[in-house]
């Protein structure tokens, strides 16, 4: 990737984070949009990619929770692709 000598791994995750996540934003509107009805519901089924059950440390000051689940939709990954081919662009 010609791209990544010059920007590094940092800038191509964020940029993979925001296509993922415009992408995601872009789907609930499809979702809602009555002109795409009979595809919207192939487009934003969610695939279980990753799942982290939530842990819980109880620190008798502070109670955290932490957990994890990684679960794109085809509209997420489009925008992950549109996100890696405008990173090796710039």
């Amino acid at each position: 990737m010609r791209g990544l000598k010059n920007k590094g791994y940092g800038m191509l995750l964020l940029f993979l984070i925001t296509g993922a996540v415009f992408g995601g934003i872009l789907g609930e509107f499809i979702s809602r949009a009555d002109a795409l009805a009979s595809v919207s519901p192939y487009l934003v089924k969610t695939f279980l990619v990753l799942d982290v059950p939530p842990i819980s440390i109880n620190l008798y000051v502070v109670r955290v929770m932490l957990g994890f689940a990684l679960q794109p939709n085809l509209i997420s990954i489009m925008g992950m692709i549109a996100a890696i081919l405008l990173f090796r662009r710039i």
